[in-house]
């Protein structure tokens, strides 16, 4: 069913008094039962998200990442059991695996300092032998980081683990578990909407064709005989896997839309963006 304007405006201004917790999408689904769940999470996490960009740096500085770390360490101090850093996270209306990151990269700083370490030049990649011999490849402080928040176990601190862990299954909006359930879905709706495209006997290239080709910045399917849909020609489509507000279809505009417009559309008087 078609959302209106008013009826986003309507979800969007609730989001702003509840936290970004399961707890929260329940109320949301109770408040618009009218609503998929699929809209409601979409319109909840890009909402999320707005506010996460708004105040992600006040969470950056120097002195609350040191507040961050030592409320952290004394409050395992006192219960290692709780979900210190979840509870931290939202005390602090901040995504709970943006918080394990911040504490995890300060946990390896202090790590680093305190632990011997042996470099070695090996190719383009650099050794790293810490921690009782263990041999970490990485080749940036970055991507040890985002292997250990998918992988909870390779943090040498079983306490800091938990949490870690706690923090990502947690959160609605972030972290690796969100990444790839976000890659699962845009795959699904680009297997859909090439099965409904066959369906339909339409001719098409799709974009891993066009890449073989040579084309760097492609849409998901490019129509070799366009279409006519409502009065507009359609000669390209890209799948978003998203709710559409006003702010996402500006991004997509200026990240991809206009440049599939230019390449593939110059020739048409009328294109509709799907």
């Amino acid at each position: 069913m078609k959302l209106s304007k008013a009826q986003y405006d309507e979800i969007a201004q609730f989001l702003g008094h509840v936290q970004p917790t399961r707890q929260s999408l329940r109320k949301l689904k109770e408040k618009f039962p009218s609503q998929s769940q699929s809209t409601l999470l979409s319109i909840f996490s890009q909402e999320y998200q707005k506010q996460i960009k708004r105040t992600h740096a006040k969470h950056h500085t120097a002195e609350a990442i040191e507040t961050y770390y030592q409320r952290y360490l004394n409050g395992v101090m006192k219960n290692a059991a709780a979900p210190v850093l979840l509870e931290l996270a939202n005390e602090v209306d901040f995504a709970p695996s943006l918080m394990a990151r911040i504490v995890l990269e300060r946990f390896l700083q202090e790590k680093e300092q305190t632990i011997p370490v042996t470099w070695l030049a090996f190719g383009n990649e650099i050794q790293c032998t810490w921690l009782r011999s263990q041999i970490i490849k990485f080749p940036s402080s970055k991507t040890l980081i985002n292997s250990m928040l998918r992988d909870p176990s390779q943090i040498p601190d079983g306490v800091l683990a938990t949490q870690v862990y706690q923090c990502t299954v947690n959160d609605c909006c972030y972290g690796p578990l969100v990444d790839c359930i976000k890659h699962a879905i845009g795959h699904e709706h680009e297997v859909l909407l090439r099965e409904m495209l066959l369906e339909k006997n339409l001719s098409f290239i799709a974009e891993d064709q066009l890449r073989a080709k040579g084309y760097d910045k492609t849409p998901d399917f490019i129509l070799e005989v366009p279409v006519a849909v409502e009065g507009h020609i359609i000669h390209w489509i890209e799948s978003k896997a998203s709710f559409g507000d006003e702010s996402s279809h500006q991004a997509y505009l200026q990240d991809q839309f206009w440049s599939y417009w230019n390449r593939w559309a110059l020739n048409i008087d009328t294109t509709r963006l799907i």
